[in-house]
C-alpha cells in the first residue's frame, strides 16, 4: 500500500494523478481546517509540468484531465465552503483554534469589504490560505448566492487553468524541467505571498499616516 502525504504535491500526483488534483483543490478551496495547509498553487503547477511531453519523455498526466479536475475542484470546493459559512455563520470561522486561521478569516472579511464581492473573490483565489477561508467568510457575511457563484467560478477557473497551463508551457519549453520542480514550487509560494505582504505594508503605512495626522491635529491645542 502506498503511503500518501496529502500536503506533498509530488506524493499526491504520483498516487492519484488528475483525481488527486480534484480532491485536494476541492478541500483547499473551502473546507477550512481540513484544507488550510493543503497544496494549491504548488499542486496545480507541477501537475501542468507533468502533462508536458518533452525531451522524448512521455507525459505522465493528461492535460485536459488535469485542467478539468482543477476547475471542478476549485468551483465545487468554493461553493461548499460558501454553504458551510452560510449555515454555520461567523461561529464557524471563530471556532477554529488556530490563530492563523482566525487571522486569515479577518483578512477575508476586509478583502470583501474593501474591493467588493466580485474583485475580492477573484483576487482572493490567488492568495494561499486566504482562499480557503474566503468562501466560508462570504457565506457568513451574506454575499448573495448568484453574485458569489458567478465570481467564485470566474476566480476558480482563472486560477486553476492559469497555473496548470503555466506549468505545461514551461514543461514543453525546457528539457528535464521536472528536475527543477522544487525550486520552482518555492518560487511560486513566494510570489503567491506577495499580495499579502503588499497589503500588510499598505496597512502599516496607513496606520503610520494616521498617527502622524493625529499628532498634527493636536498640535494647536498644545500651544
Amino acid at each position: 500500500m502506498i503511503a500518501v502525504n496529502p500536503t506533498d504535491s509530488t506524493s499526491v500526483l504520483a498516487a492519484f494523478g488528475a483525481l488527486g488534483v480534484l480532491v485536494v483543490i476541492f478541500a483547499e478551496s473551502g473546507l477550512l481546517v481540513f484544507g488550510f495547509f493543503l497544496p494549491g498553487d504548488t499542486l496545480l503547477f507541477p501537475a501542468g509540468v507533468l502533462c508536458a511531453d518533452s525531451a522524448g519523455h512521455a507525459a505522465r498526466l493528461t492535460l485536459w484531465q488535469v485542467m478539468l479536475c482543477g476547475a471542478i475542484g476549485a468551483v465545487a470546493g468554493g461553493q461548499v465552503g460558501y454553504l458551510l459559512g452560510r449555515h454555520g455563520g461567523r461561529a464557524l470561522l471563530a471556532r477554529g483554534s488556530r490563530p492563523r486561521l482566525q487571522e486569515n478569516a479577518a483578512k477575508a472579511e476586509r478583502l470583501l469589504a474593501r474591493y467588493g464581492y466580485g474583485k475580492a473573490l477573484v483576487i482572493g483565489r490567488f492568495v494561499p490560505m486566504l482562499r480557503t477561508v474566503l468562501h466560508p467568510a462570504a457565506g457568513a457575511l451574506g454575499v448573495p448566492v448568484r453574485t458569489f457563484t458567478l465570481w467564485q467560478t470566474v476566480g476558480g477557473v482563472l486560477w486553476s487553468q492559469t497555473l496548470v497551463l503555466a506549468g505545461y508551457v514551461l514543461g514543453t519549453s525546457v528539457a528535464h524541467v521536472d528536475v527543477y520542480l522544487i525550486p520552482m514550487v518555492a518560487a511560486i509560494v513566494v510570489l503567491s505571498l506577495l499580495p499579502l505582504a503588499w497589503e500588510a505594508l499598505r496597512a502599516r503605512r496607513a496606520a503610520g499616516h494616521g498617527r502622524g495626522g493625529g499628532s498634527k491635529a493636536r498640535a494647536p491645542e498644545d500651544d
